[in-house]
């Protein structure tokens, strides 16, 4: 400790394997909550959003395939109505997330945003997303972009989730999917395979864990001075005189 003088001893936590061990394995399948961002009755990332919940499911997920239709545009309405509060809840059921969007404008679309933006930065101090999985795929018009997954991890970032290393980026989508609506078989229906499977194994790692694996050294530092202020503040109130009653 004489080396970093400048750590709270008492707020740092040494990392070991024993503290990740989980004698109390959650005994439910892995949760998954899958977001789509389009709202056309042809929706090739909703049918890349289906192709993924089915992988998921014979993989041994429980799977939620939030619809985005008519949930209003942040803010217009209160957190209050039925479809935010479906997104909400569905978010909180969760233990790991996956995000599907098609790139418009060089980004994602403004119907997936809006999903996000519902979902609370906060409640409390606690980012409500923190500490699910998270994996991002793209569905594209025309050549294979990857503006689109790496727009998604920044906002992955930001809801402080654990985003796996693997991606899918689907292009011409529209070749890519059968009458019915299924995937054909390709390389690119290998690599969203390839990006379920890992989904699955992060979540296996990381859920139950998951707020060891988040604890902050600066937040514990932050609670322990505030804890030192609070009673140093009791102190001194005992300290003080009561007026004598007249």
């Amino acid at each position: 400790m004489s080396q970093i003088p400048n750590v709270l001893p008492d707020a740092l936590d040494i990392p070991s394997s024993v503290k990740l061990d989980d004698p109390d394995a959650p005994p439910h399948r892995p949760r998954i909550l899958i977001l789509y961002g389009s709202l056309r009755p042809q929706s090739f990332s909703r049918k890349l959003a289906l192709e993924a919940q089915r992988l998921l499911e014979a993989l041994g997920a429980e799977t939620c395939l939030f619809d985005p239709h008519e949930l209003p545009v942040v803010d217009s309405v209160p957190a209050t109505h039925p479809k935010v509060q479906e997104l909400r809840r569905a978010s909180l059921w969760s233990e790991g997330h996956v995000w599907v969007s098609p790139e418009r404008h060089g980004t994602l679309t403004g119907v997936f945003k809006n999903q996000i933006d519902w979902l609370p930065l906060e409640e409390g101090s606690v980012r409500p997303t923190q500490g699910r999985t998270l994996a991002v795929m793209q569905v594209c018009g025309g050549s294979q972009s990857f503006n689109v997954v790496n727009a998604l991890r920044v906002l992955g970032r930001w809801m402080r989730m654990v985003t796996i290393p693997n991606q899918s980026s689907v292009a011409k989508a529209w070749q890519e999917f059968d009458e019915s609506g299924r995937m054909k078989p390709s390389a690119y229906y290998d690599r969203v395979v390839d990006v379920m499977e890992e989904l699955m194994k992060f979540t296996l790692l990381v859920r139950g864990r998951s707020d060891y694996l988040v604890d902050r050294y600066s937040e514990r530092k932050g609670a322990l001075e505030a804890g030192a202020l609070a009673a140093a503040a009791g102190v001194l109130e005992l300290a003080v005189p009561q007026e004598e009653e007249a």
